[in-house]
Parts: structure tokens; C-alpha cells; sequence
């Protein structure tokens, strides 16, 4: 199933595109297949945290992902 990642600030400059659509059943094999697509990203992803119908998975929970689910990639960010 294809599902499409919505990638913001540094993941969105190292991936060179605003979204990614990747085949995944889970939160796991999204964050491996991003990676094979743009494997700029690995050192991004490590510090992102995944946000999955607006709840937060942080950096290293897993749940099941489907094509009916926003998915958002948020690397740290500061601000005021």
C-alpha cells in the first residue's frame, strides 16, 4: 500500500522533495523504505520525530501504518 509522508524543515531538505510515497505496513519499514529513496535522510531520521494522524511516535515507537493516514516527519526544531 502506498502512503504518502509529509517531510518538513531539515528531512525536506535532505530528501530534496516536500513528500516521499513508500509501500509499509508499519512505522518501522516506512522510516528503512524513506531511506532507500533518499538515503540523504538517514541522518535526519535519527533525530525526527514521527507524527501519525497527530499523534506522536517520537523517534523510536512502532505501530501499523495504512494509506488512510496523514504521516508527518518532524526533525527538532526552536523557537519562540
Amino acid at each position: 500500500m502506498s502512503i504518502t509522508v509529509n517531510l518538513y524543515a531539515a528531512a525536506r531538505h535532505a530528501a530534496k522533495t516536500s513528500s516521499i510515497s513508500v509501500d509499509a505496513a508499519t512505522l518501522s519499514e516506512l522510516k528503512s523504505e524513506l531511506i532507500k529513496q533518499a538515503p540523504d535522510l538517514a541522518a535526519v531520521l535519527a533525530q525526527c520525530s514521527f507524527i501519525v494522524d497527530g499523534l506522536s511516535m517520537g523517534k523510536d515507537r512502532d505501530c501499523d501504518v495504512n494509506s488512510e493516514q496523514r504521516i508527518d516527519v518532524m526533525p527538532p526544531f526552536s523557537g519562540g
